[in-house]
């Protein structure tokens, strides 16, 4: 009996489609009404506008040698006048006529359905007499032993112990067709409008084309209709990083719990050591020195000296205040504050610096630096855009412009580290911080030629705390220049220290600070969205809030090193016996 029933199971399956079925199997198209196959039609249409505009040219610059009149047409004219304009309603409403049937046309539950209808309903109709049988027809070799279809598992591909996924029919085309290439994964939110099922096809996909699990990856609990079109394409799931709260951070008479997300163990501990140090020692106060983002695109000019003339004309006090307006067009919170020039050759470097508010405002600044560059093509034609970014900004790359100039926030924070608290919480001594600090910070790292990078560990501090409250963690590379400093004061007893940092840039709006988690970080510091009072003023908190951060890392680190507790501090809190990825989420 149970090799009758295989047999009658294995007749059935024989029956089903091999292939996942494409879009326009299932629907008429416009282009199907044509006399001519659709190439065809398009060259000829092609053909015909541009001959019926050359011939309209051609008459037209007669009519003008001979000053006849533009509007006296003749018949042959008018045919290809006619002729244009009926190719060109054709072509605008082609690009093509699949491009349109593709915008207007969205796919259904049956776009990915089985080759032949018929089979199926016949499948159904013999599952429908089997539920009536009796067990003597049981026996027989029938498909009415069949039992109702159920949802597929798809388990193809198990090279890497890759989990068996439950799918319905309708996911598993979808699949099968993303697999085969006729589907672009890059279109399944759009056809599917389902952004959690987009991702969770798309992933399927992939495992079965690399052959490589994703099961350590979560999928489920993540909002990605939050991400579209916004913060990352082509989910297929998100990464965890655990977020740690070091603090209170006691800054300028206010306390900030600060939120770190990492995943190297001691980092975090060691920030709130220092948090603890400074608390105790009465806090620390931070001031912003500079605020604004920059954007430096290259132009070219035929010669070097037309190249001088605009530098002139844009360092020109008298002009600066037209430019500013322009500029100023773009946002209700972009205020363009300087235009410094650079010229190579015939090449000019323009670096504009402009506030923008609580946003990091590179977009900001990107768009008012587009609209003084059309105001400039009026009085300067001759000159050739050749990138909104010439890398004189300089964004996410090291450079001295930043070192120097700043980029973002530039903001110094100090505090006053009592002698009692370097022993008794930093476990080590006044004179021990300042000689490391001169050795190491300042003269190790004029010994490799750092740049921007006179400290002990700025970037952890500023990758952490980028990555929970939502910022760009690739920026992280100009918003960790850093120079530490420490000196004896009080006659030696107490501990003065202190982080420069000319180019932090941070924003409370727009990109990952939309996303709920990294909302949630905000909120905590108390920085979240636009300042209703002050525009800027919450981007301003956040970046003096990294600085202090940065201050408690470098304290707290410096005192590991200068007391030799580094290595014993990592083997106890950055070292596991167990095995976290065997672990089931």
């Amino acid at each position: 009996m149970e090799t009758h029933r295989r047999s009658s199971t294995n007749s059935v399956r024989s029956h089903k489609p091999a292939r996942p079925i494409a879009l326009e199997d299932d629907s008429t198209k416009a282009s199907d009404a044509l006399p001519l196959p659709l190439y065809l039609t398009n060259a000829v249409f092609f053909t015909l506008f541009f001959s019926a505009v050359y011939f309209l040219l051609c008459r037209w610059r007669e009519k003008i040698r001979s000053s006849t009149p533009l509007h006296v047409v003749t018949f042959s004219e008018i045919v290809a006048i006619l002729a244009s304009v009926a190719s060109f309603i054709y072509l605008l409403g082609f690009f093509g006529i699949d491009f349109v049937q593709s915008l207007v046309l969205r796919p259904s539950a049956d776009v990915w359905a089985t080759e032949d209808d018929e089979v199926e309903s016949e499948v159904l109709l013999r599952n429908e007499d089997a539920r009536h049988v009796t067990c003597g027809q049981a026996l027989d070799r029938s498909i009415r032993s069949l039992q109702p279809p159920a949802p597929i598992v798809t388990a193809e591909k198990v090279f890497d112990e890759m989990p068996v996924t439950v799918m319905t029919e309708e996911d598993e085309e979808i699949i099968r067709s993303v697999v085969s290439g006729m589907t672009p994964s890059y279109s399944l939110e759009s056809k599917l409008g389902d952004c959690k099922r987009a991702a969770a096809i798309r992933r399927e996909a992939l495992q079965r084309i690399t052959g490589k699990s994703l099961s350590g990856l979560p999928l489920d609990g993540f909002d990605y209709e939050s991400i579209l079109g916004q913060c990352c394409e082509m989910p297929v799931g998100y990464v965890q990083i655990p977020v740690g709260i070091a603090g209170p951070l006691l800054l300028n008479g206010r306390e900030y719990s600060v939120p770190m997300a990492t995943t190297e163990g001691c980092l975090v501990a060691s920030t709130n050591r220092g948090c603890k140090a400074i608390h105790l020692s009465g806090g620390a106060t931070s001031v912003l020195l500079r605020d604004g983002m920059t954007r430096a695109p290259v132009v070219r000019f035929d010669t070097a000296k037309r190249a001088a003339d605009l530098k002139l004309y844009l360092e020109n006090p008298e002009n600066f205040e037209t430019l500013a307006c322009v500029f100023n067009r773009s946002s209700r919170f972009a205020r363009l504050q300087s235009i410094k020039c650079a010229i190579a050759g015939k090449n000019l470097y323009l670096r504009f610096s402009c506030f923008t508010g609580d946003a990091m405002g590179m977009n900001m600044v990107s768009k008012g630096v587009q609209n003084v560059l059309d105001f400039l093509q009026t009085d300067f034609p001759d000159m050739d855009v050749i990138g909104i970014s010439g890398n004189f900004c300089s964004d996410k790359k090291p450079a001295s412009v930043n070192w120097i100039e700043g980029r973002g926030k530039s903001v110094v924070c100090e505090a006053i580290i009592n002698g009692d608290v370097v022993r008794k919480v930093l476990k080590t001594s006044v004179e021990s911080l300042v000689e490391l600090n001169m050795l190491k910070n300042l003269t190790g790292s004029a010994m490799a030629g750092a740049l921007g990078g006179f400290n002990a560990h700025a970037s952890n501090i500023v990758t952490a705390v980028y990555i929970a409250t939502g910022q760009d963690p690739a920026q992280n590379v100009e918003s960790s220049h850093c120079i530490t400093m420490m000196e004896a004061v009080n006659g030696g007893k107490d501990l003065h220290v202190s982080v420069t940092m000319p180019s932090i840039e941070v924003g409370t709006v727009g990109g990952g600070t939309r996303l709920a988690s990294q909302s949630a970080c905000l909120n905590l510091l108390g920085v979240k969205g636009a300042s209703k009072e002050s525009p800027g003023a919450n981007s301003i908190l956040l970046a003096t809030i990294v600085a202090g951060a940065v201050l408690a890392g470098e304290l707290s680190l410096m005192s590991a090193l200068a007391a030799g507790q580094l290595v014993k501090s990592h083997m106890k809190y950055n070292r596991s016996s167990k095995d976290v990825s065997k672990v089931s989420s």
